[in-house]
């Protein structure tokens, strides 16, 4: 893909054009908001948001990555849909895989040959984990989701995020401290390597 050339074209009025761009960057951009806003439904509304958003600001982009610029435009329409429920409120669901499965599962709990037994343990893993991540606040959740679901560096993570480095590290420390504190409430889920031993058992 020519991304420039798509981008230039879009600029120009090619609609072909950004939404071969929307094509090659849907995926990222639905699972950060997935693991952003905790529910299928609302990252579908924030991804939709974000591609509008996008297309409308094209002018805007100054160069440099375009998927760091796409995905901050589209973790602020998390934000902006975060604050919208809070203003108000709807019943909280929680996270449904379609047969066991998600765009990109947490390395964490990859399996490639699981059985059908470990496939169930890993889904209700899955659900655990995307439960703790909700429960951060949105600053903290969307370091993790940028660092650890998707595999960024700190450097872009901080550029998506429109935060300083060292608050970077420091957010994303605290947001590990306190899914894995959270992850203890389903320790029957766990692999061994993730259970916080007891004092006694130290």
């Amino acid at each position: 893909m020519d991304e420039q050339a798509l981008i230039q074209d879009a600029l120009n009025g090619n609609l072909d054009a950004f939404n071969g761009l929307v094509l090659h960057y849907q995926d990222i951009v639905y699972n950060v908001a997935y693991r952003v806003m905790g529910e299928h439904g609302a990252a579908s509304d924030a991804c939709q948001e974000a591609f509008i958003s996008a297309y409308q600001k094209l002018h805007q982009y100054r160069g440099g990555s375009f998927k760091s610029w796409l995905l901050r435009i589209a973790t602020n329409a998390c934000y902006d849909e975060l604050r919208r429920r809070q203003r108000q409120p709807v019943t909280p669901l929680m996270p449904e895989l379609d047969d066991g499965e998600t765009l990109e599962d947490p390395y964490w709990i990859e399996d490639d040959q699981a059985s059908p037994e470990e496939q169930t343990e890993q889904a209700e893993l899955e659900k655990a984990i995307q439960h703790c991540i909700s429960k951060l606040e949105e600053k903290f959740r969307t370091i993790l989701v940028l660092v650890d679901i998707e595999g960024m560096d700190y450097e872009t993570a901080s550029d998506i995020a429109s935060t300083p480095l060292g608050t970077v590290k420091s957010r994303l420390a605290r947001a590990r401290s306190r899914v894995q504190n959270c992850l203890q409430g389903f320790w029957e889920l766990l692999p061994e390597i993730f259970r916080l031993k007891s004092e006694d058992e130290r």
